[in-house]
This record gives structure tokens, sequence and C-alpha cells, in this order.
């Protein structure tokens, strides 16, 4: 099969017939995944600080360091939060907070030194590219030695946030103090040569246009041709309850599901060198995450024991372990748990 052109993927995006696109990506999936395994994380999500100074204006989850409600949460704070994550046998830390304007390298070389020391079995998959790129800055030394210091004192791998859509024509817009897309590319390709994993990830339904979105996607499918470093994508809607942007743009309207599992059957096909796309239950809820691993996703995600992020801005879907078994049987799949190398824990006959 020949690679999908962006021309050819803008066209699926907006002529293709919906079920025709369904069947293409679960065609490309099961070439992928030919045992008909679906996956997924038991982990938690833990924001080890809501102060900010990049001020997106589609984040409601920020804070600056003067209001009320800004913390940097306390490492008993933490480990409280893992000692209940291992209570129901979680392996992975999803770990991310704002930008925070103070927080040097030695603050997170410490962090990670003592969750990796304390907890040996959690996986930390954590800190954002502008997150690193910032710790850079305010640190005064390059990404490349973040990295490494961070790698030594036990971080895994890194998750894809901050991309959004990687076009400065949009991020100029919605977030004009975050980095511009090259920068994010870059530091998941400094990541990758120092043999630090990454997902990819996009948010889409602000100000992008159709061809934005495939650009988004040449972005990532690009530099995994060149490094082989994404494990994963992961491909959300915009949320814009809480919001900035949605009082500048009162016009943006929600996205529909049926966009969701287009754009989402689009990206199996585009992304044919990752190895692996999420459901984003989070955004879209239970069942329309059921439906997108009928439109390529063979990974329904994270049990998310926590998310604060998108739920600042009004998604509160919740889905616990027996829920997600339960989805994966209903459509003839093999549920299994996952690590965050995609590796296989266990198996729901």
């Amino acid at each position: 099969m020949n690679r999908l052109s962006k021309a050819e993927a803008v066209e699926l995006i907006r002529n293709a017939d919906l079920k025709a696109l369904g069947r293409m990506a679960s065609e490309c999936k099961k070439a992928l995944h030919p045992k008909g395994v679906t996956t997924f994380v038991v982990d938690r999500n833990i924001n080890y600080t809501n102060i900010c100074w990049v001020d997106c204006k589609f984040c409601a989850f920020y804070r600056h360091e003067k209001d009320k409600d800004a913390y940097v949460l306390t490492f008993d704070e933490i480990d409280a939060k893992i000692d209940e994550l291992l209570e129901i046998g979680g392996t992975q830390i999803l770990f991310q907070g704002g930008v925070h304007p103070k927080l040097k390298i030695e603050w997170y070389e410490e962090l990670v030194e003592h969750i990796h020391t304390k907890y040996p079995t959690i996986t930390i998959h954590g800190f954002s590219a502008i997150e690193i790129d910032f710790i850079a800055k305010v640190s005064r030394i390059s990404v490349e030695e973040v990295l490494q210091r961070l790698k030594a004192k036990g971080l895994a791998s890194i998750p894809g946030a901050g991309a959004e859509i990687l076009n400065d024509r949009v991020r100029d817009i919605i977030a004009p103090k975050k980095i511009d897309s090259d920068v994010w590319v870059d530091i998941h390709r400094k990541a990758h040569k120092l043999g630090i994993k990454s997902t990819a990830t996009m948010m889409y339904g602000t100000m992008e246009t159709d061809e934005e979105i495939v650009e988004h996607w040449e972005m990532i499918r690009n530099l995994q041709d060149e490094t082989g470093g994404f494990r994963a994508f992961i491909m959300w809607s915009f949320q814009g309850e809480n919001t900035r942007l949605l009082e500048e743009f009162p016009d943006l309207k929600k996205h529909s599901s049926n966009r969701y599992l287009r754009l989402l059957a689009v990206s199996r096909l585009f992304l044919d060198n990752v190895p692996n796309i999420q459901s984003s239950w989070v955004t879209q809820g239970p069942y329309i995450g059921q439906l997108a691993l009928l439109f390529g996703a063979n990974d329904l995600g994270s049990t998310m024991m926590e998310e604060n992020v998108v739920r600042s801005a009004g998604a509160g879907f919740r889905m616990a372990k027996d829920e997600m078994v339960r989805l994966i049987r209903d459509i003839g799949e093999t549920p299994a748990i996952r690590n965050t190398a995609y590796e296989t824990l266990e198996v729901f006959s």
C-alpha cells in the first residue's frame, strides 16, 4: 500500500464516507495488531503544579504564582498519590505541571530521583517539551543536558503535551507564548536520540484548517521516519468551558463525534509508522471511546485515576478498569493491561 499523501488525507477528511473510513482504518490497525488485543494502562496523572506563565488561551487549569489557589505539591503529597495508585495496581504516572517560572533543574532532579528511588516499580512518563524547554532556559543549560540529567535520575519517557496543532499560525492565536512547532519537534528529536521514547499528541477544534491538521501529522510522521521514537499518537478535541479562547471566539463550536472518528481514522491511515493510536474517551465519553476502536485505535489509553487539565475545561468522563474490559470485549477484542512501553502485563481471557 502506497503511503498516504497530504492531499489524499485532506480529501479523505472532507469527503470520504464515514463507514468506509472506519473499515480502512480497521484494516490498517489489524495489519499492525493482528492478534485483536486492545490495551490500556493503569496510571495516574499527577500535576505537580498549576502555576504557569504561558497563559494558553485554551487552558482553564493554569494559575499565576500569586493566585489563591496556586500550588506546588510537596513530595509527601505526591507520595500519597502514588501510594493510592499502587493500591489499585498502577504502573505509571503521567507527571506534568504548568510551566513554573522559578523551578530549576535541581528541583526536578530531586523530585524524579525521589520517586524513582522510593517507587522503583512506577514508570515516570513526564514533562512536556515546553516544560523541558523552560527548565533549560531558567537553569541556563541546554535541552540535551536537561534530558540527560532527568534520564539519569529515572525519567523513562516524555508525553506529547504542548503540541496542540503544530502550526505556528494557529499557535500564535491560541498560545502565543508557547514554543514554536519546530522547537516542539526538535525537543522530541533530542529525547529520541538520547533513548527517551515519547508520545505524539494533537488537540484539534480551535482555529486550524484541515490542511494544517495534516501538516501536523506530517511533522510527526517525518520525525518518526527519522528516529522511530514515538510510541503512540493521541488526539482529542478542544474543551472550551472556562477558557479565554472561548470568550474571545464565542463562535467556536464543540466538534461532533463524527468529526472525531473521521480524523482518528485518517490519522491511523496517515501515521503508518506510529505503532499505537489511543482512543480519547476522556474527552469523547466511553461509548465514542469504544467506537474509536473500530476507527483505528488499538489502545483505550488510561484508567486516568486523576485528571485535572481537561476536567477544568468541562470534560468530566471517568472510567474504571472493569468498564474498560467490558467495552473492549463488547467489540469482540481481547482486553489487556500494558505498561508505558506497550508491553503486555495482563490479558483478560
